[in-house]
């Protein structure tokens, strides 16, 4: 079967990028994907790897959980060093991604019996944990950025690079669109949700614009925001504008996705499910998210809960940033129960 034909030399499509859509067929296009700094179309990049494993020190017979499987890199790094005789309980929300993903790690040797894999966002962590670990877990592991499989397909609707359907769920069965979403919200409370969500330094101008109103792609509301920005800034650049459509995305998909309240009801959960001495990894790129993370640690270890929590967050060194940019905003904070 021949390929679909694209324009110019290279594909640009995510959908033309066959190579590296098939990573075991193309290995080679792929490796040169990856060594120039980019993330081939469908796979992630696990972020801050060797810090992880460094601050959760995994052991054979640890009872592990990934909260945001993923693409699996993070899970597999933690399989490996816990067995013989540990388990890793991993929890995605994704439907499309989990069951590949799930695949993925049992090609590679990883059976029922070390590798359970649960469709459900880690608000669920605490039942989870307590239908498969009466006495609960000791590494608990959440990678809060969005995957590289969900950003880069424009089908998902969370990329304003192609017109695609204005989606955004990461479980796409479940709640509204974004599209549903932006008409259903009036001006001031999708003002409040790009200022916290996104820091919107024109977030009024914009709900203005856009609440109670009908954008059926993603190119629909990026030039909207465009539009709207403009008319506050007339003389603002076009690299401003884009960083403006990149905040108002990132705020609206965290709103129709309610990834602050899942944060919350997982640090509720934490203490609830982390044996003695267990040990917190949470991986964030959000200034929202990090503020949640660092209080509700600090909280704990003013209250006894834990022993002793990250001081301030670790970053991904520079030669992780320059083989992998998007690596550039993680931050990394931790904690061990008391």
């Amino acid at each position: 079967m021949r390929r679909p034909r694209y324009a110019g030399r290279n594909p640009r499509a995510f959908h033309e990028k066959y190579k590296e859509l098939q990573p075991d067929r193309y290995t080679a296009d792929v490796a040169r994907v990856l060594a120039a700094g980019k993330t081939p179309a469908g796979m992630h990049r696990p972020i801050m790897v060797d810090e992880i494993l460094t601050v959760l020190a995994p052991r054979p017979g640890d009872v592990a959980v990934d909260c945001t499987l993923g693409f699996g890199g993070h899970a597999r790094a933690i399989l490996e060093r816990i067995g013989p005789g540990g388990r890793l309980l991993a929890l995605d929300q994704d439907p499309l991604e989990l069951p590949r993903a799930a695949a993925r790690l049992r090609d590679a040797g990883f059976g029922a019996d070390v590798f359970e894999a649960h469709r459900t966002n880690f608000a669920g962590l605490a039942r989870v944990v307590a239908g498969a670990s009466a006495d609960g877990v000791d590494l608990v592991l959440a990678d809060l950025g969005v995957s590289s499989m969900q950003l880069d397909n424009p089908a998902r609707g969370f990329t304003f690079k192609e017109a695609a359907p204005l989606d955004m769920r990461m479980n796409p069965s479940r709640g509204v669109s974004a599209s549903d979403w932006l008409r259903r919200t009036a001006a001031p409370a999708l003002a409040a949700v790009l200022t916290a969500h996104a820091d919107e330094p024109h977030a009024e101008g914009i709900a203005a614009r856009l609440a109670g109103q009908v954008f059926t792609t993603t190119h629909d509301l990026a030039e909207a925001v465009r539009a709207a920005v403009g008319a506050a800034r007339p003389r603002m650049t076009a690299e401003d504008r884009e960083r403006a459509v990149r905040r108002v995305f990132q705020a609206v998909r965290i709103a129709v996705n309610d990834e602050f309240g899942a944060l919350d009801a997982l640090l509720r959960a934490l203490p609830l499910v982390l044996r003695p001495g267990g040990r917190v990894a949470i991986l964030t790129f959000h200034s929202g998210e990090d503020r949640r993370v660092k209080k509700a640690l600090q909280a704990g270890a003013r209250d006894g809960v834990y022993a002793d929590v990250s001081t301030a967050p670790m970053r991904a060194s520079a030669a992780e940033i320059r083989a992998n940019p998007r690596a550039s905003s993680a931050k990394l904070r931790w904690a061990r129960r008391a």
